[in-house]
């Protein structure tokens, strides 16, 4: 399963504008930035690295996976900002029954797919909350030994006095 993808980009600023406005649809927005390199996620975590880069830039393919509602509003947001129309919405069933995309080339020459998997009118589940397993850092917490009864406390102290 990939985490994280790179892109490398000759003009940075023209690719973060190009990319927050196409991928705002999908939920995707600026998690970090940093110069000259910003990741794009969603619920903030970074997914797609965008990075400056003075070597040649070779276009590449990307998809991204979504609702068919989104790959709609994917496709008018991105040729909104710049990008040049690559195949518009639709079912591509050469590649299966329900596969739903729409292709834009971005202002480097990448080829950007945002695509669904689901027939028509399918509902997609609530995403699972991953389940976090115990930190090595923090220590299990200390059980603490149940108070002793009143009666034995005072024998005990008596017992001492003897």
């Amino acid at each position: 399963m990939l985490d994280h993808v790179s892109l490398r980009v000759a003009d940075f600023p023209r690719a973060l504008e190009f990319y927050r406005a196409a991928l705002a649809p999908i939920g995707y927005q600026v998690a970090m930035e940093f110069p000259g390199t910003c990741g794009l996620g969603e619920r903030g975590k970074p997914s797609l690295w965008i990075t400056l880069t003075d070597k040649t830039v070779l276009p590449t393919h990307l998809a991204f996976r979504t609702d068919r509602a989104r790959v709609d509003a994917f496709h008018a947001a991105a040729v909104a900002a710049g990008g040049v129309d690559n195949g518009p919405p639709g079912v591509r069933a050469d590649y299966h029954p329900h596969y739903y995309a729409a292709f834009v080339i971005d202002p480097e020459g990448n080829n950007i797919e945002v695509v669904c998997h689901d027939p028509p009118g399918m509902r997609k589940p609530a995403p699972e909350r991953p389940v976090r397993a115990a930190s090595p850092r923090r220590p299990a917490k200390k059980v603490k030994k149940p108070a002793c009864k009143p009666a034995k406390k005072a024998a005990a102290k008596a017992k001492k006095r003897r």
